[in-house]
């Protein structure tokens, strides 16, 4: 009898070990969270969401660079309207390719209290990347007021246009020395907007006197922007791209760019995972 009350209270200690070993394990692990509202493009074929999201496993999606971040170690999830209570259970939000009234009837723009969240939500330590397009393909009026508050604002415009399988005229290669570039030579970005700088904001790349992609600490967080999606799964690898580009590389050290900015204790108010 008394062996079997031993067992039995063995049992329970090691079940409690194991559940606080888990739970501490679910805090550290760090949740990347994928905007499917401000881009809320359905495909007219299925009716199903598409374009830039970790579900759309085909060219137009990011499900390639969903795995890397799972690779990391973190969790991915999908994020509808960003209110306090979406945020506080993530460590990194990406908003991509906002839409415009040709890629959606009725868009959901970023209105005010989407960039109070927002804002609130970076100061105490969330950190926020914004792919966004080029001039006709994004919508810049009410993204860029998000963006000023971090000292950035997209232009309107089409850099790196490219003809075909031209992939050269969307070549860049001189980089300067930033975690981002870390083993890369080359990489690919095609038709992006360039990127207007104040305040805090610094730029990552420059061509020709263009800020291509930047960045700034804000509070206790940090925002990443580059005028573009880049990473989606037609440009991540070699289906279309030559061997000599490095996507995939740069993806890779984005993503610990990213992930390396999450600060080791959640945001006061932040994640209560």
């Amino acid at each position: 009898m008394k062996n079997k009350r031993k067992s039995r209270d063995h049992f329970i200690v090691l079940s409690i070990v194991l559940t606080i070993f888990l739970y501490q394990d679910s805090l550290s692990q760090p949740v990347t969270g994928l905007d499917n509202w401000f881009n809320r493009e359905t495909n007219a074929k299925t009716g199903l969401p598409f374009h830039y999201l970790w579900t759309d496993t085909e060219w137009s999606g990011y499900s390639r660079w969903g795995e890397i971040f799972t690779s990391r170690g973190a969790k991915i999830t999908t994020v509808e309207k960003p209110d306090v209570n979406i945020l506080k259970d993530l460590d990194v939000y990406i908003i991509v390719d906002p839409d415009t009234t040709t890629e959606s009837k009725s868009p959901n723009y970023i209105m005010a209290g989407d960039i109070k969240a927002i804002k609130k939500w970076v100061k105490k330590g969330g950190v926020l990347a914004v792919l966004a397009n080029d001039a006709p393909n994004c919508e810049f009026t009410n993204l860029n007021r998000l963006m000023r508050n971090f000292g950035m604002s997209f232009n309107h415009v089409t850099l790196h246009p490219v003809t075909g399988t031209n992939f050269e005229m969307g070549a860049s290669s001189n980089f300067p020395d930033h975690p981002l570039f870390k083993g890369v030579s080359k990489i690919y970005i095609k038709e992006v907007s360039d990127i207007n700088l104040s305040g805090n904001a610094k730029p990552i790349l420059t061509e020709k006197g263009k800020v291509l992609i930047a960045e700034c600490r804000y509070g206790k967080g940090f925002v990443f922007a580059i005028g573009d999606p880049w990473i989606y799964n037609e440009y991540i690898d070699h289906d279309r791209l030559p061997e000599s580009f490095e996507n995939r590389k740069a993806a890779e050290n984005l993503t610990d760019l990213l992930l390396g900015k999450v600060p080791p204790i959640p945001p006061e108010g932040g994640s209560n995972r």
